[in-house]
């Protein structure tokens, strides 16, 4: 039917055109009605009214001059004309079927009741209609007959509504871009929504820009505190360490208070890239500030750090680590019901070996009182732990305490099996680093510690520890001093009123053999066995030493075989003493004997070339002198 009214239409014109082409009077259209031009047409103009009526005038439309965008429409009707670029309005919204409600509201509304409708929609999470609306009340005029203007708090509900349905970080500068244009400065909150878009996408480098720009601005959108946690996050989840930390310090600086997500990333990227140090200055700061002094790493990443700290030898961070895991403890053992944490004490064995090691104090301090939380008072801590304990405060100097951890592992293992007590207070093995210690400082140390000692038998209760006398006896044959070492000897029964055990009696041994007093050690040795007290591994070992020492081959082969009668098997390094010394006696059936042994044990003794050509050019030069 359009079609044929179309086509009827056209004929019309046709028609007409031809009659008056024609000047024909005599044709005539079909037609009873006059023309009626339907081309627009300026209305008169009124004569200026003289009549003073009360009627309200019309009010005239906005002035250009006013700064609207939107003076140039028609002010009557609010609808944008399409064809105009710079809408801000999708088109076919007034088509939509909430169309008609967004419009009545955008024409009723002022400022507050727009922010109210706003907070109802943001709770509700109306993100297209809040977009829409706003769209379409920036458009409209308010009862005063004047373009609606928002203020930057509205135009931030506008730039969340667009951010929660996915625009761009671009789509988003360009309506801050826009602010402007309605005399709206954009204010922090602005930025950081634009920052949020950028977080998304993972944009660091418009992220860093966009941050500079608001520490050059005004007061008004300077970064805070979300801003720097966007910006630095993101720069620790690509990993552009570097500029994370120079604006992580700037938040630092500015007072700002770190989230525990910003603070568990930048753990976790300073541990991965090895910049332990950095992340010990970092936790150093925080803990300066009031708001940043309770950040703590989770659990499991409080391990993490621990583990490499201790891997890498650095006391400071491992400390920190410890107080982390501390908090932990005290929170799970405060809540209802409690949830008691506890510490492997293999970590803690390596931080006391770290603390004996870096000589720190803090380190050795944390360590036992996080082992001891840990054990919540149920089970004493376990051997190696006192003698890990004792290792780093002999490596400290403090002997003083050293001996006090003594007397604690001795009151909780003194009873133990009596061949594992044995080799747990041996002075040649497990306090030996106690026994470096004493003897430090020569005879000056050792008379300290000895007359410590003898305080301590006659306090109340009386300490009395024959290990730590061992470590005496064998400190004073470290130095060479063997009076000392017999004087020190024969006070554990005189003055001391203790029976001396097989580590007395070597460290003795250990005494005379230094000095190549050979027939003396054989006596001791003979002395013990006639008292009944058993030799172990070491005494056979530090009389084969002393035979060795007195370059008798021989008799150290006599004595081995004794030892393996006895039960013991020779270790590798005595039979390698041995030969090396039948190789400069050039004791050949010697060797061959001591061959034979390694064979039986199935040592791979290896070969001494260098020893051997040492050996060879000493004896050359000797030789030729």
């Amino acid at each position: 039917m359009a079609s044929q009214m179309a086509i009827f239409t056209r004929t019309r014109t046709i028609i007409k055109s031809t009659a008056i082409s024609n000047s024909n009077p005599f044709f005539k259209t079909i037609t009873t009605s006059t023309f009626l031009s339907q081309e627009p047409q300026l209305a008169e103009q009124a004569p200026p009214s003289t009549s003073t009526s009360t009627s309200p005038s019309t009010p005239l439309p906005p002035n250009p001059a006013s700064g609207s965008p939107l003076y140039n429409e028609n002010w009557r009707n609010p609808i944008p004309n399409p064809s105009l670029t710079q809408s801000l309005i999708p088109l076919g919204f007034l088509h939509q079927p909430q169309g008609s409600r967004i419009q009545s509201l955008s024409q009723n509304l002022d400022v507050q009741s727009l922010m109210n409708v706003f907070a109802d929609w943001t709770a509700t999470q109306h993100w297209g209609d809040m977009k829409q609306l706003f769209e379409s009340w920036i458009r409209s005029l308010d009862k005063a007959g004047k373009p609606n203007k928002p203020d930057v708090n509205l135009f931030n509900h506008y730039l969340t509504a667009n951010l929660m349905i996915n625009a761009t970080a671009g789509e988003l500068l360009d309506l801050v871009a826009q602010m402007e244009d309605y005399a709206v400065l954009p204010n922090t909150a602005s930025f950081n929504l634009v920052l949020k878009a950028m977080y998304k996408a993972k944009e660091t480098v418009a992220a860093t820009k966009l941050l500079e720009r608001m520490l050059q601005t005004g007061k008004e959108s300077l970064p805070d505190n979300e801003s720097y946690e966007l910006v630095v996050d993101m720069l620790f989840l690509t990993d552009e360490i570097d500029a994370a930390l120079k604006y992580l310090d700037l938040a630092l600086k500015s007072g700002y208070m770190l989230s525990t997500k910003v603070f568990t990333e930048c753990v976790k990227s300073c541990v991965n890239k090895g910049r332990l140090d950095t992340l010990v200055s970092i936790i150093e700061r925080c803990k300066t500030m009031d708001q940043n002094k309770a950040l703590c790493p989770a659990w499991n990443l409080c391990y993490y750090i621990a583990e490499i700290a201790l891997r890498e030898d650095n006391s400071k961070l491992a400390y920190y680590a410890l107080e982390f895991m501390a908090k932990w403890i005290a929170r799970g053992e405060q809540a209802r019901p409690p949830a008691l944490l506890s510490v492997d004490e293999g970590l803690v064995l390596s931080a006391l070996g770290t603390a004996g090691r870096t000589y720190s104090p803090s380190l050795l301090d944390a360590s036992w009182a996080i082992l001891r939380r840990s054990l919540h008072q149920k089970k004493a801590p376990n051997p190696e732990s006192y003698l890990g304990k004792i290792y780093a405060l002999a490596s400290l100097g403090n002997l003083q305490r050293a001996f006090g951890s003594l007397n604690e592992f001795e009151s909780a293992y003194g009873n133990s099996d009596k061949d594992a007590g044995q080799e747990m207070f041996s002075p040649f093995t497990s306090l030996y680093p106690l026994v470096v210690a004493c003897s430090k400082k020569g005879f000056e140390t050792l008379d300290s510690v000895y007359f410590q000692l003898e305080n301590l038998s006659r306090a109340d209760p009386p300490y009395k520890s024959v290990a730590a006398l061992n470590c005496v006896v064998l400190g004073c044959a470290n130095i060479w001093d063997l009076d000392r070492a017999y004087q020190t000897f024969e006070a554990i029964g005189s003055t001391f009123g203790l029976t001396p055990d097989i580590h007395s009696y070597n460290a003795l041994m250990y005494a005379f053999g230094r000095l190549k007093k050979t027939f003396e050690a054989s006596r001791v040795f003979e002395h013990l066995i006639s008292l009944g007290v058993k030799p172990n591994a070491m005494s056979y070992s530090l009389l084969v030493d002393a035979h060795l020492i007195n370059r008798d081959p021989k008799a150290a082969l006599s004595v081995i075989d004794e030892m393996v009668t006895a039960g013991f098997v020779p270790s590798k390094e005595t039979l390698k003493k041995v030969r090396r010394r039948c190789t400069r006696e050039m004791d050949y059936e010697s060797d061959d004997r001591v061959e034979s042994l390694a064979k039986k044990y199935q040592y791979r003794m290896g070969t001494e070339k260098g020893r051997d050509m040492l050996f060879s050019l000493r004896y050359n030069i000797d030789f030729a002198r």
